[in-house]
């Protein structure tokens, strides 16, 4: 039966439908799409910074899917205390790259790695008392953070939007990325069922379709990958410093907020009340899901893991809110980690598609964030939370000279527009007077 989302818009398959198999695979065949770029990005983007030789890349990127697999699993199972019982998934996350240089930088692969598995169960130590930081993580903060997560990834995904197409022109590109969004928006909005569950896919494959007929669809260089890799403890060794660790616990901390803040917006569109114990139990849970899924990647050689905020975006547009989709998505990327050929695919698709497709959900995570602070009424408090915070946020991260010259931990925290704007939304919640609300239920109800 249809199900009412937060936006007003009928869901085809709610939290605890069973969709039939064809219908399951296809949403989560998009929700693969949408997060796996995403997922193995990180890694992509420290292998080009710091010269990360082929194989050491394709090691990152099989464990950031495998870790994205296992998180997704945990998190949809939701056994005992561990995982949200939402469509939630998890991938790696963009907000450590700055932490993860550094520590590369300083003593290689194996403190790396070895920071962001050390830091990781901060999360669980600090899941059991989320009720009692509402004050502190309050419907505005959360709503920064998704905010600002959208707005800082929309100019990654422009980046994509004019790369070049052979000898074509940028404009080319831009037509490309344009035709994505067309085509699932077009999905979206016509009405049919079918239509809405294939509307990112159906972009997708427009787009290259286009590329193909542009001569611009290039296979992978497959040659001398092995047939399966098979994930491998510590492959890079332990080593541990106090002077990396502090700035991954910070993080992990914003990181538990933004996980908050998706997995509220995911309850929302899933038709879950956002208050009473069951909400809150849920929360933990998959906050512990997250910190197991880090603990697991970093002891595998891989990179911090959070909830993603895509899937809200494609749960928006497929109306599949189902949790029983998340195994199909566990199964996909557990394939794609396993075998290095189809991951090596992945990273092949055209980059005006892909923009199209991150532009698109990008600016609807952004959008996600301003329901989120919206939902509480913006009174003259909350209009200085989120003022301050966004001019923090972007200012900082437009001008890295400025925080060049802090401490190691204070540039850690404010180079990031997402991390600097998190904890100057958090710092203003506790000392301006007033008491900031709580994040209300569809039926009015306070969180409780």
């Amino acid at each position: 039966m249809d199900s009412p989302t937060d936006a007003g818009n009928p869901l085809i398959h709610g939290l605890e439908d069973r969709p039939p198999a064809a219908a399951a695979a296809i949403a989560a065949f998009q929700q693969v799409l949408a997060m796996a770029v995403g997922t193995v990005t990180p890694p992509l983007l420290l292998a080009g910074s710091l010269g990360f030789k082929p194989e050491e890349t394709g090691r990152l990127v099989s464990v950031a899917l495998l870790a994205s697999a296992l998180g997704t699993f945990l998190q949809v199972r939701r056994r005992g205390i561990l995982g949200s019982g939402l469509l939630s998934v998890t991938g790696t996350s963009f907000s450590f790259v700055g932490p993860l240089q550094e520590a590369f930088k300083l003593g290689g692969f194996a403190l790396m790695t070895t920071a962001g598995l050390v830091a990781a169960p901060i999360q669980a130590v600090l899941a059991p008392f989320l009720p009692h930081l509402r004050r502190v993580l309050s419907p505005v903060v959360t709503g920064v953070v998704v905010l600002l997560i959208g707005l800082s990834l929309i100019p990654t995904a422009m980046f994509s939007v004019g790369a070049r197409l052979g000898t074509h022109p940028v404009s080319v590109s831009a037509g490309v990325a344009a035709l994505v969004i067309a085509v699932s928006v077009a999905c979206q909005v016509a009405g049919p069922r079918w239509l809405r569950l294939g509307a990112i896919l159906a972009g997708i494959l427009a787009g290259c379709v286009a590329c193909m007929a542009l001569g611009a669809v290039k296979s992978p260089d497959t040659a001398g990958l092995p047939w399966i890799r098979c994930p491998q403890a510590l492959p890079w060794g332990f080593d541990l410093r106090l002077r990396s660790l502090v700035p991954f616990l910070f993080i992990y901390v914003v990181s538990l907020l933004e996980a908050m803040g998706d997995m509220t917006a995911t309850a929302r569109l899933s038709g879950v009340p956002t208050h009473g114990a069951d909400f809150w139990n849920r929360l933990r849970g998959g906050v512990l899901a997250d910190s197991l899924t880090s603990v697991a990647s970093g002891l595998f050689g891989g990179l911090p893991n959070t909830t993603y905020a895509q899937n809200n975006s494609v749960i928006q547009v497929t109306g599949v809110a189902s949790r029983r989709v998340g195994y199909w998505m566990a199964g996909f990327l557990a394939v794609a980690g396993l075998f290095p050929v189809v991951s090596a695919w992945i990273t092949v698709l055209p980059g005006p598609v892909l923009g199209g497709l991150a532009l698109m959900l990008f600016g609807m995570v952004a959008a996600a964030g301003l329901r989120l602070v919206a939902a509480s009424g913006l009174d003259a408090r909350s209009m200085i939370v989120v003022g301050v915070s966004l001019g923090v946020g972007l200012g900082l991260a437009a001008a890295p000279e400025v925080t060049a010259s802090f401490p190691g931990v204070l540039r850690s925290l404010f180079e990031s527009p997402i991390s600097g704007g998190g904890v100057t939304a958090i710092l203003l919640g506790l000392v301006l007077p007033g008491r900031a609300p709580e994040t209300p239920s569809k039926s009015g109800e306070p969180l409780s």
